[in-house]
């Protein structure tokens, strides 16, 4: 298994999160999804952040719409590589 070459996004998205309610809801939609590996969600500035490999940004901004009943807006979405461990697999220090 190839886990290291698999293309790995990363999207940034603007949302209003005005209380915990707004904020609980959010981060339940995004656990419940597929191929999101990790998430950040940022109260005070509004912004969502989204890891993971093979997901398609338009589909996850649009379930997240759907679920939180909330505007949605994409920043950024990029494409980075995750850092392999020291050593490569099986490196025992």
């Amino acid at each position: 298994m190839d886990y290291y070459r698999q293309p790995y996004c990363i999207m940034t998205l603007r949302m209003s999160i005005d209380c915990n309610g707004c904020y609980q809801r959010i981060r339940r939609a995004l656990l419940q999804m597929e191929g999101l590996e990790s998430h950040l969600i940022d109260k005070k500035h509004g912004r969502v952040v989204v890891c993971g490999a093979a997901f398609s940004p338009q589909d996850v901004a649009i379930k997240i719409r759907k679920r939180t009943n909330r505007r949605v807006e994409i920043l950024d979405v990029s494409e980075a590589s995750p850092a392999a461990p020291e050593g490569g697999p099986g490196h025992m220090p």
